[in-house]
């Protein structure tokens, strides 16, 4: 006789529910389980996390800088700047040349700032941020911006000073306010200009003409080179590697590739640590679930043999504990979801006050919970394999010797 695989499931389904008891005991057991485990991985991955995203969030994590002055031709730089690993570089000037006096009729100081090169792309600038363009704008920081009382749009007045042939010599120069640099791009007093600006300032103090703001000096030098450069990699990831590569190249830089190594380092062990934990805590319910899947096809020996009476073939028989297993699977981690999701609830409300807003310190991403899923019930299909194993050595006859 042939027994269609339903009548095998529903006989399996109302036998389980039946025993509401034990059958909710498994269900809990696989909720202590589970659900612990779910918070404990739910605290890994929002703690480790959010010290990612901080990481990411700062582009001064991927900032690498020469330390001392070196010499760094056009061309260098060029081939340095073509790495698919690196995302901005621009040159720097010397620091003595990089810095001017600034001043407006809106505030009655004279404001020395620090310049700094920029262009597009640059991290620490929004990127839809105006730039500095040419030698007529500058991207004020926030120091320098209230300092000035200028606004996007407004012009200051730029002056620096040299002692040329024996003489002392100043110029002026008009410059417009492109944008006003988020506090976190520069905390001292500073400006964004384009290349070329500080290049004209350096030239000028170094006694050189700049014919295209009319200064005058010895013959300009047509094979510049730069102290130094501000690069930023593209990802925190790629920091180690391009400092690796700069180390080749005998170049000392300065990285924060030992914090970023330190919180990826702390990632791998924390996964390490919840795995093993994680592993036990599975082994340890699928030998518990296994072991009582198989006392009770034994307490259903006499049950499981008159259905071989009427008909029920082995392998229809070995089905019945593994449809129960995968019940449990399924409704423990049910529980075990509620008991996170109502755990995780607790744990961010606690400490939102010292969270940023929308982040969370314990939390989980829906595919964290298709594979809780697929693990729980992969485990105990194979539990529910030792008792499929024992109900296949059921035979008819069992059932005869109790008459």
């Amino acid at each position: 006789m042939n027994i269609s695989w339903f009548k095998v499931f529903r006989l399996a389904s109302r036998d389980y529910f039946h025993e509401k008891l034990m059958s909710s005991c498994f269900v809990l057991a696989l909720a202590a389980v589970l659900g612990p485990m779910m918070v404990l991985f739910g605290l890994k991955f929002g703690i480790v996390g959010a010290m990612v995203d901080q990481l990411i969030e700062n582009p001064l994590n991927r900032e690498i800088r020469p330390v001392g002055s070196g010499y760094y031709d056009q061309a260098w730089l060029e081939k340095v700047r073509a790495r698919p690993d690196v995302a901005f570089l621009v040159p720097r000037t010397r620091s003595i040349a990089a810095a001017i006096e600034l001043s407006s009729e809106h505030s009655p100081r004279i404001l020395t700032v620090e310049l700094m090169a920029s262009g597009r792309g640059d991290p620490l600038l929004p990127a839809d941020s105006p730039l500095a363009q040419g030698t007529s704008s500058v991207v004020l920081s926030q120091s320098a911006a209230e300092k000035l009382g200028v606004e996007p749009g407004d012009t200051v007045d730029g002056s620096l000073a040299r002692r040329f042939r024996g003489e002392k010599e100043r110029v002026h120069l008009n410059l417009s306010v492109a944008a006003i640099a988020p506090a976190r791009a520069f905390s001292r007093d500073g400006a964004f200009v384009s290349l070329s600006l500080l290049e004209a300032l350096e030239d000028f103090r170094d006694g050189r003409a700049v014919a295209d703001l009319g200064w005058e000096g010895d013959p300009a030098d047509t094979n510049r080179s730069y102290p130094g450069f501000r690069l930023y990699a593209r990802t925190i990831y790629d920091v180690a590697g391009l400092r690796d590569a700069f180390a080749e190249l005998n170049v000392d830089v300065h990285t924060r590739s030992a914090e970023i190594e330190l919180v990826q380092r702390l990632n791998r062990n924390l996964t390490v640590i919840y795995w093993a934990i994680a592993i036990v805590g599975l082994v340890g319910f699928s030998l518990s679930l296994g072991a009582s899947l198989w006392a009770n096809i034994d307490r259903k020996r006499k049950e499981l043999s008159v259905l071989r009476l009427v008909g029920f073939r082995t392998g229809d028989i070995v089905w019945f504990p593994m449809i129960q297993a995968l019940f449990t699977a399924i409704l423990g981690w049910g529980l075990a979801v509620a008991i996170y999701q109502t755990t995780a609830l607790v744990i961010n409300d606690i400490l939102a006050a010292q969270l940023k807003s929308g982040q969370q310190v314990c939390r989980l991403l829906p595919w964290h919970y298709g594979v809780a899923l697929l693990l729980t019930c992969t485990a105990a299909m194979l539990a529910a394999g030792l008792a499929g194993l024992r109900s296949a050595r059921v035979e008819p006859s069992d059932s005869l010797r109790d008459l």
